[in-house]
C-alpha cells in the first residue's frame, strides 16, 4: 500500500466519527418528511402549513449557519460540534412534549438553529487534517450520513409509527443525539483551533471573490434536489398519487438504497472530472428527473421516484471541494456558512413550502415541475463557474 493510501486510511477515523454525528444531525432535520402525513392529520394542519414546518427548519439553519463562525471564532470547532448535536438532541425532545402548533413550531427553529452550527466546523475539520488531493474522498464519506439517512429515515418512521407514535419517534432520536455529543466529547479527534471571525480580512477576500455568489445559487438549487424534493414526496405520493402511507415510505426510502455508494463515487468522480462538471451532470440530470415526477402517473411515478436522486447526491463532494478551492484554509469555515444557509432557505424551506401551497391550490403536480425546471437551469448556470486549480494557501 503507498504512503499516500496509508495516510488517507489514517484519517478515516475521526471522519467516521463525524459520519455518525452528521448522521444523527441531518436525520433529525428530515425525519419529519416520512411522518409528515400522520403529523398533518393530528395536528389538523393544511399541506403549506405542513411544508411550512421545512421552512422553520431551514430557517433556525440559516441563523445557525450564519452564527456558527462568531462561535467557532471564541472557541474550538470540536466544542462547536459537541453542543451543536446537543443542541439538536434537546430540541428534537422539546418537539416531542410539545401540547401546541406554537410550541412544535419553536422547537422546529431551534432544531435547525442547533443543527446548522454543525457543519462550517465540521467541513473546517476535515480539510485541515486531509490532503487537497483527497478532499473530495473525504468530504464523499462524511456525505454517507445524508445519505443513509435519506435511506434510513422511512424506515425508521414505519417501526415507530407501526409500534409506538412520531412523539416517541423524535424523543428517541434526541436521546441518541444527546449521548452521542457526550461521546465525541470524550473520544472525538481533530477540530481543536478556533474558525476565522465573520468580520476579518478573510470575509471581506471572500465576498469579493464571483465564484461564492454563483456557489450560493447553486446550493439552493442543489439542497432542492435532495431535501426540497424528499420534504414533500411522501406527502405528494399519499395524497396526490394514493399510495398507501406504507408503501410510499417503503418506495421513498428505497429510492435512496444507492445513495450511499453513489456518494462514495460522487466523491472519486469529482477528483476526476473536477468540481464544476461533476455539478453540471448532478443538476441537469436530476433536475429533469424531478420534472418528470409532476408528469407520469401510475407505475411510472414509482419509477421516476427511484431514478430521480441516483446522482443528486454527487453535488454536495463537489460543491464542497469547489468551495475549498475559492478560500484560504482559515476562511474555509465562513465559505461554508455563508453559502449553505441559502441553500437551506431556498432548497430546504422554500421549495417545500411552495410545493405544499402548489398542493392546496390543487396543483401538487406542477411544483415539482416548477422545481424541476428550476434545478435544470442551475445546472447550466453552473458552467459559467470558474474555479482556480489548486486551493489558496493564505487568506
Amino acid at each position: 500500500m503507498s504512503r499516500e493510501s496509508k495516510s488517507f486510511l489514517t484519517i478515516l477515523q475521526p471522519v467516521f466519527f463525524l459520519v455518525g454525528i452528521f448522521l444523527l444531525n441531518f436525520t433529525a432535520r428530515i425525519i419529519l418528511s416520512p411522518l409528515l402525513p400522520t403529523i398533518e392529520n393530528e395536528l389538523a394542519i393544511s399541506h403549506g402549513q405542513a411544508g411550512f414546518f421545512f421552512f422553520l427548519i431551514s430557517a433556525g439553519y440559516l441563523f445557525g449557519l450564519l452564527g456558527s463562525g462568531f462561535f467557532a471564532a471564541r472557541a474550538t470547532h470540536k466544542l462547536i460540534i459537541v453542543l451543536s448535536s446537543a443542541g439538536v438532541g434537546l430540541a428534537l425532545i422539546a418537539i416531542a412534549f410539545a401540547t401546541n402548533l406554537s410550541t412544535v413550531r419553536a422547537g422546529l427553529m431551534a432544531l435547525g438553529l442547533a443543527a446548522g452550527l454543525y457543519i462550517p466546523s465540521a467541513i473546517a475539520t476535515i480539510t485541515s487534517v486531509i490532503k487537497q488531493e483527497h478532499w473530495g474522498k473525504a468530504i464523499a464519506v462524511h456525505e454517507l450520513a445524508p445519505n443513509l439517512a435519506f435511506f434510513a429515515s422511512p424506515f425508521i418512521a414505519e417501526l415507530f409509527l407501526t409500534w409506538a407514535t412520531w412523539r416517541v419517534a423524535l424523543g428517541s432520536l434526541g436521546a441518541t443525539s444527546i449521548i452521542a455529543s457526550l461521546t465525541y466529547q470524550c473520544y472525538g479527534r481533530g477540530g481543536e483551533f478556533a474558525g476565522e471571525f465573520p468580520g476579518s480580512r478573510a470575509f471581506g477576500a471572500l465576498v469579493r471573490t464571483p465564484a461564492f455568489w454563483l456557489m450560493l445559487t447553486l446550493f439552493g438549487l442543489g439542497v432542492s434536489s435532495t431535501i426540497g424534493v424528499y420534504a414533500m414526496l411522501p406527502l405528494y405520493l399519499v395524497r396526490e398519487q394514493a399510495m398507501h402511507p406504507s408503501w410510499a415510505n417503503t418506495v421513498v426510502a428505497l429510492s435512496r438504497f444507492h445513495g450511499p455508494m453513489l456518494g462514495l463515487l460522487g466523491g472519486w468522480v469529482s477528483d476526476w472530472l473536477g468540481p464544476k462538471r461533476t455539478i453540471v451532470v448532478s443538476l441537469i440530470f436530476t433536475g429533469i428527473a424531478t420534472l418528470l415526477l409532476g408528469l407520469v402517473s401510475g407505475w411510472w411515478t414509482s419509477a421516476v421516484v427511484v431514478v430521480q436522486p441516483l446522482v443528486a447526491v454527487w453535488f454536495f463532494p463537489a460543491a464542497f471541494a469547489a468551495l475549498a478551492l475559492i478560500t484560504g484554509p482559515n476562511a474555509r469555515n465562513l465559505a461554508v456558512a455563508f453559502t449553505v444557509p441559502f441553500g437551506f432557505m431556498v432548497g430546504g424551506g422554500a421549495i417545500p413550502t411552495f410545493i405544499g401551497m402548489m398542493g392546496d391550490a390543487g396543483l401538487f403536480a406542477m411544483g415539482f415541475v416548477v422545481a424541476g425546471s428550476l434545478i435544470t437551469c442551475g445546472g447550466v448556470l453552473a458552467m459559467l463557474l470558474n474555479l482556480p486549480q489548486t486551493a489558496k494557501k493564505l487568506v
